[in-house]
């Protein structure tokens, strides 16, 4: 799992971090195992960790009055997720977070990310640029939701995640992508036919 960690800092960082500051994240976090459709955090009750995902698929999103729900973002292998405004604000909750497969995590909670960030530079650097990464391509889909049509939203989400593609339920699919599950299935009839 440390491999898996410093290979996810590099990533996103473009640095290798040390085997002291590899070992100081692994050793923060603890595993933990969770069934399908589990939830790591519950809308209206204060989210109280940060997953890493080792195992399995996970998404977040919230639920309307009406039943249906709308995902916010989705997590496989090496992605992080939680919900972000309670974790770090410590009110209750916007977002579910819920397992789609049985789903392995590393998990830390505020305490501990406060003061691994403190303990290391690298570390807090990484943690910074996984969040600007996250509200940037939170801002780049709404404004691509507001501007494109829905083929090529579905297109774009497809060529840069073939494998949530495979494995993300396509109703979910669709309501990360602001459609209806049935113009989703048209969309892919379509495609599939040219």
């Amino acid at each position: 799992m440390k491999e898996m960690l410093r290979r996810n800092i590099e990533r996103t960082t473009g640095n290798s971090p040390s085997a002291d500051e590899c070992a100081l994240l692994a050793d923060s976090m603890f595993v933990r195992s969770f069934d399908r459709k589990a939830m790591l955090a519950e809308e209206g009750r204060v989210c109280t960790h940060v997953y890493f995902i080792t195992r399995g698929a996970a998404y977040s999103g919230i639920v309307n009055s009406e039943g249906e729900k709308f995902a916010v973002q989705f997590a496989l292998e090496g992605y992080w997720i939680t919900d972000q405004y309670s974790f770090f604000s410590g009110r209750p909750g916007l977002y579910t977070v819920e397992t789609l497969e049985p789903t392995e995590v590393l998990m830390m909670n505020r305490d501990t990310f406060d003061r691994v960030c403190a303990a290391s530079h690298t570390l807090e650097h990484f943690f910074r640029v996984l969040i600007t990464n996250a509200f940037v391509a939170l801002q780049y889909r709404l404004a691509k939701t507001n501007a494109e049509d829905a083929e090529h939203r579905y297109l774009e989400f497809a060529r840069l995640h073939p494998d949530f593609v495979q494995r993300i339920p396509q109703y979910l699919i669709a309501s990360y992508l602001g459609i209806k599950p049935q113009s989703l299935s048209r969309i892919r009839k379509n495609l599939a036919a040219k």
